[in-house]
Protein backbone atom coordinates (compact mmCIF):
# COMPACT_ATOMS: atom_id res chain seq x y z
CA UNK A 1 0.00 0.00 0.00
CA UNK A 2 1.27 3.42 -1.04
CA UNK A 3 -0.43 6.43 0.85
CA UNK A 4 -0.79 9.91 -0.79
CA UNK A 5 -1.20 12.57 1.31
CA UNK A 6 -3.18 15.80 0.98
CA UNK A 7 -1.05 17.83 -1.18
CA UNK A 8 0.39 14.84 -3.45
CA UNK A 9 -3.28 14.29 -3.98
CA UNK A 10 -3.66 17.97 -4.74
CA UNK A 11 -0.92 17.61 -7.21
CA UNK A 12 -2.00 14.47 -8.58
CA UNK A 13 -5.80 16.24 -9.22
CA UNK A 14 -4.27 18.65 -11.08
CA UNK A 15 -2.30 16.94 -13.46
CA UNK A 16 -5.36 14.73 -13.68
CA UNK A 17 -7.03 17.85 -15.30
CA UNK A 18 -3.87 18.97 -17.59
CA UNK A 19 -3.87 14.76 -18.60
CA UNK A 20 -7.60 15.32 -19.41
CA UNK A 21 -7.25 18.61 -21.08
CA UNK A 22 -4.93 17.16 -23.71
CA UNK A 23 -6.85 13.68 -24.66
CA UNK A 24 -9.93 15.95 -25.40
CA UNK A 25 -7.88 18.22 -27.53
CA UNK A 26 -6.14 15.81 -29.33
CA UNK A 27 -8.98 13.11 -29.72
CA UNK A 28 -11.88 13.97 -31.80
CA UNK A 29 -14.41 12.02 -30.85
CA UNK A 30 -14.09 13.34 -26.92
CA UNK A 31 -14.13 16.67 -28.22
CA UNK A 32 -17.51 15.69 -30.50
CA UNK A 33 -19.36 14.40 -27.29
CA UNK A 34 -18.43 16.81 -25.07
CA UNK A 35 -16.52 14.22 -22.45
CA UNK A 36 -15.37 16.60 -19.33
CA UNK A 37 -11.81 16.74 -18.70
CA UNK A 38 -11.58 15.47 -15.48
CA UNK A 39 -13.33 12.63 -16.64
CA UNK A 40 -11.19 11.39 -19.21
CA UNK A 41 -8.33 12.10 -17.22
CA UNK A 42 -9.76 10.42 -13.98
CA UNK A 43 -10.15 7.52 -15.86
CA UNK A 44 -6.86 7.42 -17.66
CA UNK A 45 -5.33 7.49 -14.07
CA UNK A 46 -7.93 4.59 -12.39
CA UNK A 47 -7.27 2.49 -15.37
CA UNK A 48 -2.97 2.97 -14.69
CA UNK A 49 -3.66 2.39 -11.10
CA UNK A 50 -5.66 -1.06 -12.25
CA UNK A 51 -2.52 -2.06 -14.52
CA UNK A 52 -0.71 -1.75 -11.83
CA UNK A 53 -2.64 -3.29 -9.14
CA UNK A 54 -2.88 -6.28 -11.54
CA UNK A 55 0.66 -6.53 -12.75
CA UNK A 56 2.65 -5.62 -9.24
CA UNK A 57 0.07 -6.04 -6.49
CA UNK A 58 0.43 -2.25 -5.04
CA UNK A 59 -2.87 -0.55 -4.05
CA UNK A 60 -2.18 3.67 -4.20
CA UNK A 61 -4.47 5.20 -1.93
CA UNK A 62 -4.92 8.60 -1.78
CA UNK A 63 -5.97 11.41 1.16
CA UNK A 64 -9.44 12.41 -0.47
CA UNK A 65 -9.86 15.17 2.93
CA UNK A 66 -10.21 17.76 0.62
CA UNK A 67 -13.07 15.84 -1.68
CA UNK A 68 -15.93 16.51 0.43
CA UNK A 69 -15.39 21.03 0.51
CA UNK A 70 -14.83 21.02 -3.11
CA UNK A 71 -18.12 19.13 -3.89
CA UNK A 72 -20.05 21.42 -1.10
CA UNK A 73 -18.21 24.65 -2.81
CA UNK A 74 -19.64 23.96 -6.37
CA UNK A 75 -23.04 22.95 -4.87
CA UNK A 76 -23.03 26.72 -3.59
CA UNK A 77 -21.89 27.81 -6.33
CA UNK A 78 -24.68 26.48 -8.10
CA UNK A 79 -27.21 27.85 -5.49
CA UNK A 80 -25.26 31.43 -5.52
CA UNK A 81 -25.74 31.90 -9.45
CA UNK A 82 -29.55 31.13 -9.02
CA UNK A 83 -31.61 34.36 -9.29
CA UNK A 84 -34.82 33.86 -8.40
CA UNK A 85 -36.43 36.80 -10.89
CA UNK A 86 -35.12 34.76 -14.05
CA UNK A 87 -36.04 31.64 -13.17
CA UNK A 88 -39.37 32.86 -13.33
CA UNK A 89 -39.22 34.10 -16.53
CA UNK A 90 -39.35 30.60 -18.12
CA UNK A 91 -43.12 30.85 -17.03
CA UNK A 92 -45.21 27.71 -18.20
CA UNK A 93 -42.45 26.14 -20.54
CA UNK A 94 -40.29 25.94 -17.36
CA UNK A 95 -43.01 24.46 -15.09
CA UNK A 96 -43.42 21.67 -17.92
CA UNK A 97 -40.07 20.96 -18.28
CA UNK A 98 -39.61 20.70 -14.55
CA UNK A 99 -42.53 17.77 -14.94
CA UNK A 100 -41.09 16.01 -17.39
CA UNK A 101 -37.80 15.65 -16.25
CA UNK A 102 -39.77 14.44 -13.00
CA UNK A 103 -41.63 11.56 -14.81
CA UNK A 104 -38.28 10.43 -16.44
CA UNK A 105 -36.16 10.44 -12.65
CA UNK A 106 -38.99 8.37 -10.68
CA UNK A 107 -39.08 6.40 -14.41
CA UNK A 108 -35.37 5.53 -14.00
CA UNK A 109 -35.55 4.85 -10.37
CA UNK A 110 -38.45 2.20 -11.10
CA UNK A 111 -36.45 0.40 -14.20
CA UNK A 112 -33.09 0.59 -12.08
CA UNK A 113 -34.66 -0.74 -8.90
CA UNK A 114 -36.48 -3.63 -11.08
CA UNK A 115 -33.78 -4.81 -13.12
CA UNK A 116 -31.50 -5.10 -10.23
CA UNK A 117 -33.66 -7.15 -8.22
CA UNK A 118 -33.88 -9.33 -11.38
CA UNK A 119 -30.52 -9.70 -11.67
CA UNK A 120 -30.23 -10.60 -7.83
CA UNK A 121 -28.28 -7.66 -7.46
CA UNK A 122 -28.73 -4.92 -3.91
CA UNK A 123 -31.29 -2.83 -4.57
CA UNK A 124 -29.34 0.15 -3.60
CA UNK A 125 -27.19 -0.27 -7.10
CA UNK A 126 -31.01 0.21 -8.86
CA UNK A 127 -31.07 3.68 -7.40
CA UNK A 128 -27.38 4.36 -8.31
CA UNK A 129 -27.87 2.84 -12.09
CA UNK A 130 -31.19 5.18 -11.88
CA UNK A 131 -31.81 8.98 -11.32
CA UNK A 132 -28.78 9.21 -8.84
CA UNK A 133 -26.14 8.99 -11.72
CA UNK A 134 -28.05 9.45 -15.34
CA UNK A 135 -29.90 12.42 -14.39
CA UNK A 136 -27.57 13.76 -11.45
CA UNK A 137 -24.02 12.92 -13.09
CA UNK A 138 -20.70 12.28 -11.17
CA UNK A 139 -21.28 14.90 -8.48
CA UNK A 140 -24.09 13.90 -7.36
CA UNK A 141 -23.26 9.82 -8.06
CA UNK A 142 -20.30 10.38 -5.31
CA UNK A 143 -22.73 12.20 -2.95
CA UNK A 144 -25.12 9.47 -2.59
CA UNK A 145 -22.61 6.59 -3.03
CA UNK A 146 -20.98 8.44 0.43
CA UNK A 147 -24.32 8.07 1.78
CA UNK A 148 -24.72 4.93 0.96
CA UNK A 149 -21.21 3.03 1.68
CA UNK A 150 -21.64 4.78 5.19
CA UNK A 151 -25.16 4.43 6.03
CA UNK A 152 -26.35 1.48 4.07
CA UNK A 153 -22.71 -0.71 4.00
CA UNK A 154 -22.77 -0.86 0.21
CA UNK A 155 -18.82 -1.13 -0.46
CA UNK A 156 -18.68 -0.41 -3.95
CA UNK A 157 -21.21 2.31 -4.37
CA UNK A 158 -18.50 5.10 -5.34
CA UNK A 159 -17.27 2.69 -8.30
CA UNK A 160 -20.84 1.93 -9.42
CA UNK A 161 -21.56 5.36 -9.33
CA UNK A 162 -18.58 6.33 -11.43
CA UNK A 163 -19.28 3.98 -14.05
CA UNK A 164 -22.94 4.46 -14.45
CA UNK A 165 -22.64 8.24 -14.61
CA UNK A 166 -19.21 7.68 -17.01
CA UNK A 167 -21.20 5.65 -19.18
CA UNK A 168 -24.55 7.76 -19.39
CA UNK A 169 -22.59 10.71 -20.39
CA UNK A 170 -20.83 9.05 -23.34
CA UNK A 171 -24.66 7.97 -24.16
CA UNK A 172 -26.68 10.65 -23.30
CA UNK A 173 -24.33 12.75 -26.05
CA UNK A 174 -24.97 10.27 -28.79
CA UNK A 175 -28.57 10.03 -28.22
CA UNK A 176 -29.56 13.66 -28.85
CA UNK A 177 -28.75 14.00 -32.69
CA UNK A 178 -30.32 10.97 -33.65
CA UNK A 179 -33.49 12.03 -31.79
CA UNK A 180 -33.56 15.49 -33.28
CA UNK A 181 -33.01 14.39 -36.85
CA UNK A 182 -35.62 11.95 -36.07
CA UNK A 183 -38.42 13.88 -34.78
CA UNK A 184 -37.16 16.77 -36.93
CA UNK A 185 -39.04 14.89 -39.88
CA UNK A 186 -42.42 15.63 -38.00
CA UNK A 187 -42.50 19.09 -37.36
CA UNK A 188 -41.72 22.42 -39.37
CA UNK A 189 -38.29 23.56 -39.34
CA UNK A 190 -38.07 26.98 -38.95
CA UNK A 191 -34.73 27.16 -40.97
CA UNK A 192 -32.31 29.97 -40.92
CA UNK A 193 -28.93 30.16 -39.02
CA UNK A 194 -28.06 29.82 -35.41
CA UNK A 195 -28.07 32.67 -33.26
CA UNK A 196 -24.51 33.16 -31.52
CA UNK A 197 -26.77 35.47 -28.96
CA UNK A 198 -27.83 32.83 -27.14
CA UNK A 199 -26.20 32.35 -24.13
CA UNK A 200 -26.58 29.72 -21.63
CA UNK A 201 -25.38 29.72 -18.02
CA UNK A 202 -21.86 31.04 -16.94
CA UNK A 203 -21.53 27.32 -15.99
CA UNK A 204 -21.81 26.09 -20.00
CA UNK A 205 -18.67 28.16 -20.98
CA UNK A 206 -15.87 27.55 -18.49
CA UNK A 207 -13.28 28.63 -21.05
CA UNK A 208 -14.22 32.37 -21.16
CA UNK A 209 -12.43 35.39 -20.33
CA UNK A 210 -14.13 37.19 -17.33
CA UNK A 211 -12.11 40.28 -15.48
CA UNK A 212 -12.41 39.84 -11.75
CA UNK A 213 -10.60 41.93 -9.00
CA UNK A 214 -8.90 40.26 -6.23
CA UNK A 215 -11.75 41.71 -3.93
CA UNK A 216 -14.40 40.36 -5.84
CA UNK A 217 -12.97 37.10 -5.65
CA UNK A 218 -12.32 37.69 -1.94
CA UNK A 219 -16.18 38.50 -1.36
CA UNK A 220 -17.35 35.27 -3.51
CA UNK A 221 -14.73 33.01 -1.52
CA UNK A 222 -16.70 34.43 1.44
CA UNK A 223 -19.87 33.90 0.50
CA UNK A 224 -19.45 30.12 -0.33
CA UNK A 225 -17.57 29.73 2.77
CA UNK A 226 -20.94 30.99 4.32
CA UNK A 227 -23.02 28.45 2.67
CA UNK A 228 -20.71 25.50 3.65
CA UNK A 229 -20.83 26.54 7.24
CA UNK A 230 -24.34 27.10 7.31
CA UNK A 231 -25.25 24.01 5.07
CA UNK A 232 -23.13 21.94 7.63
CA UNK A 233 -25.18 23.81 10.42
CA UNK A 234 -28.97 22.94 9.36
CA UNK A 235 -27.30 19.29 8.24
CA UNK A 236 -26.20 18.66 11.59
CA UNK A 237 -29.52 19.84 12.99
CA UNK A 238 -31.84 17.76 10.74
CA UNK A 239 -29.77 14.67 11.21
CA UNK A 240 -32.15 11.71 12.03
CA UNK A 241 -34.80 13.78 11.05
CA UNK A 242 -37.85 12.54 8.18
CA UNK A 243 -35.91 15.80 6.23
CA UNK A 244 -32.24 14.44 6.56
CA UNK A 245 -30.53 14.96 2.98
CA UNK A 246 -26.91 15.11 1.66
CA UNK A 247 -25.48 17.94 3.00
CA UNK A 248 -25.19 19.44 -0.13
CA UNK A 249 -28.71 19.85 -0.93
CA UNK A 250 -28.83 22.54 2.30
CA UNK A 251 -25.72 24.31 1.12
CA UNK A 252 -26.90 24.76 -2.62
CA UNK A 253 -30.37 26.34 -0.62
CA UNK A 254 -28.49 28.37 1.63
CA UNK A 255 -26.42 29.84 -1.58
CA UNK A 256 -30.29 30.55 -3.22
CA UNK A 257 -31.52 32.47 -0.28
CA UNK A 258 -27.95 34.32 0.65
CA UNK A 259 -27.78 35.49 -2.57
CA UNK A 260 -31.08 36.49 -3.65
CA UNK A 261 -31.55 37.98 0.12
CA UNK A 262 -28.60 40.33 -0.04
CA UNK A 263 -30.11 41.32 -4.16
CA UNK A 264 -33.01 42.35 -2.67
CA UNK A 265 -31.91 44.23 0.21
CA UNK A 266 -29.64 45.73 -1.99
CA UNK A 267 -26.82 45.48 -0.02
CA UNK A 268 -24.43 43.37 -2.21
CA UNK A 269 -24.91 41.35 -6.21
CA UNK A 270 -23.31 38.66 -6.02
CA UNK A 271 -20.80 38.88 -9.07
CA UNK A 272 -21.60 35.69 -11.28
CA UNK A 273 -18.55 35.53 -13.42
CA UNK A 274 -16.57 35.15 -10.00
CA UNK A 275 -19.12 32.42 -8.77
CA UNK A 276 -18.94 30.36 -12.43
CA UNK A 277 -15.19 30.24 -12.23
CA UNK A 278 -15.00 28.98 -8.64
CA UNK A 279 -18.26 26.29 -9.58
CA UNK A 280 -16.22 25.35 -12.25
CA UNK A 281 -12.24 24.65 -10.49
CA UNK A 282 -14.08 23.12 -7.34
CA UNK A 283 -16.52 20.81 -9.92
CA UNK A 284 -13.20 19.82 -11.62
CA UNK A 285 -11.19 18.94 -8.56
CA UNK A 286 -13.63 17.11 -7.20
CA UNK A 287 -14.37 14.89 -10.33
CA UNK A 288 -10.65 14.74 -10.85
CA UNK A 289 -10.36 13.45 -6.86
CA UNK A 290 -13.44 10.88 -7.03
CA UNK A 291 -12.44 9.46 -10.94
CA UNK A 292 -8.30 8.78 -10.17
CA UNK A 293 -9.17 7.34 -6.57
CA UNK A 294 -11.42 4.43 -8.44
CA UNK A 295 -10.39 1.06 -7.71
CA UNK A 296 -12.00 -0.48 -10.79
CA UNK A 297 -10.65 -4.29 -9.84
CA UNK A 298 -13.40 -4.14 -7.45
CA UNK A 299 -16.65 -3.64 -9.74
CA UNK A 300 -14.86 -5.75 -12.71
CA UNK A 301 -17.37 -8.45 -11.56
CA UNK A 302 -20.58 -5.86 -11.67
CA UNK A 303 -19.64 -5.04 -15.16
CA UNK A 304 -22.07 -6.92 -17.13
CA UNK A 305 -25.05 -6.04 -15.18
CA UNK A 306 -24.43 -2.44 -15.79
CA UNK A 307 -23.90 -2.60 -19.27
CA UNK A 308 -27.34 -4.01 -19.05
CA UNK A 309 -29.20 -1.94 -17.06
CA UNK A 310 -27.48 1.04 -18.68
CA UNK A 311 -29.01 -0.41 -22.64
CA UNK A 312 -32.93 -0.24 -20.76
CA UNK A 313 -32.33 3.15 -19.58
CA UNK A 314 -30.75 4.25 -22.82
CA UNK A 315 -33.54 2.62 -24.71
CA UNK A 316 -36.69 3.91 -21.99
CA UNK A 317 -34.64 7.93 -22.77
CA UNK A 318 -35.16 7.60 -26.38
CA UNK A 319 -38.70 6.44 -26.01
CA UNK A 320 -39.48 8.86 -23.28
CA UNK A 321 -38.08 11.67 -25.37
CA UNK A 322 -40.00 11.02 -28.76
CA UNK A 323 -43.24 10.13 -26.85
CA UNK A 324 -43.32 12.64 -23.89
CA UNK A 325 -40.83 15.16 -24.27
CA UNK A 326 -41.29 16.11 -27.45
CA UNK A 327 -45.09 15.97 -27.18
CA UNK A 328 -45.58 17.48 -23.99
CA UNK A 329 -43.58 20.26 -24.93
CA UNK A 330 -46.10 20.94 -27.92
CA UNK A 331 -44.60 19.26 -31.11
CA UNK A 332 -42.63 22.25 -32.82
CA UNK A 333 -39.18 22.88 -33.45
CA UNK A 334 -38.65 23.94 -30.06
CA UNK A 335 -39.95 20.55 -28.85
CA UNK A 336 -37.26 18.54 -31.06
CA UNK A 337 -34.54 20.63 -29.15
CA UNK A 338 -35.91 20.44 -26.09
CA UNK A 339 -36.40 16.70 -26.27
CA UNK A 340 -32.37 16.72 -27.61
CA UNK A 341 -31.65 18.29 -24.89
CA UNK A 342 -33.41 16.06 -22.68
CA UNK A 343 -31.33 13.30 -23.42
CA UNK A 344 -28.22 14.83 -22.61
CA UNK A 345 -29.86 15.48 -19.26
CA UNK A 346 -31.71 12.64 -18.88
CA UNK A 347 -28.41 10.65 -19.03
CA UNK A 348 -25.23 12.59 -18.89
CA UNK A 349 -24.98 16.33 -17.30
CA UNK A 350 -26.22 20.16 -18.07
CA UNK A 351 -22.81 20.96 -20.54
CA UNK A 352 -24.05 17.08 -22.63
CA UNK A 353 -27.03 18.82 -23.03
CA UNK A 354 -26.41 22.22 -24.24
CA UNK A 355 -24.23 20.42 -26.43
CA UNK A 356 -27.00 18.60 -28.10
CA UNK A 357 -29.09 21.10 -28.48
CA UNK A 358 -25.95 23.40 -30.10
CA UNK A 359 -25.55 20.53 -32.78
CA UNK A 360 -28.86 20.95 -33.69
CA UNK A 361 -29.73 24.88 -33.73
CA UNK A 362 -26.42 25.46 -36.18
CA UNK A 363 -27.94 23.64 -38.63
CA UNK A 364 -31.37 24.30 -38.67
CA UNK A 365 -31.94 27.45 -36.59
CA UNK A 366 -32.16 28.65 -32.96
CA UNK A 367 -34.47 27.85 -30.62
CA UNK A 368 -34.48 30.92 -27.46
CA UNK A 369 -36.82 29.35 -25.15
CA UNK A 370 -34.54 25.93 -25.24
CA UNK A 371 -31.46 27.70 -24.11
CA UNK A 372 -33.41 29.56 -21.67
CA UNK A 373 -35.16 26.68 -19.83
CA UNK A 374 -32.72 23.88 -19.99
CA UNK A 375 -29.91 25.67 -18.26
CA UNK A 376 -32.68 26.51 -15.26
CA UNK A 377 -33.85 23.20 -14.63
CA UNK A 378 -30.23 21.29 -15.27
CA UNK A 379 -28.51 23.56 -13.15
CA UNK A 380 -30.84 23.79 -10.33
CA UNK A 381 -34.13 22.50 -10.06
CA UNK A 382 -33.05 19.34 -10.85
CA UNK A 383 -31.21 18.59 -8.27
CA UNK A 384 -33.54 19.36 -5.71
CA UNK A 385 -36.25 17.27 -7.70
CA UNK A 386 -33.54 14.59 -7.46
CA UNK A 387 -32.90 14.95 -4.42
CA UNK A 388 -36.56 14.25 -3.39
CA UNK A 389 -37.35 11.48 -5.56
CA UNK A 390 -34.44 9.52 -4.55
CA UNK A 391 -35.26 9.81 -0.75
CA UNK A 392 -38.88 8.71 -1.72
CA UNK A 393 -37.84 5.99 -3.21
CA UNK A 394 -35.16 5.10 -0.18
CA UNK A 395 -38.64 5.19 2.49
CA UNK A 396 -39.34 1.71 0.72
CA UNK A 397 -39.06 -1.15 2.19
CA UNK A 398 -36.31 -3.16 0.33
CA UNK A 399 -32.83 -2.07 1.73
CA UNK A 400 -32.19 -4.43 4.56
Amino acid sequence: MIQIDTYGTLVAATLVLILGRKCVQSVGVLRKYTIPESVVGGLLVALLLLAINQFTGTDIDFDMSLREPLMLAFFATIGLNANLASLRSGGRTLILLICVVTGLLVLQNIIGIGMAKMLGLNPLMGLLTGSITLTGGHGTGATWSKVFVEQYGFRNATEVAMACATFGLVLGGLLGGPIARFLLSRCAVPGGVADDTADPMLFEKPGAAREITPLIFVETIALIAICLSAGRFVSDLMQGSSLEVPTFVYVLFIGVILSNTLSWLGFYRVFEHAVSILGNVSLSLFLAMALMSLKLWEIASLALPIMAIMFVQTVTMALYAIFITYRVMGKNYDAVVLASGHCGLGLGATPTAIANMQAVTQRFGPSHLAFLVVPMVGAFFIDIVNVIVIKLFLLLPIYA
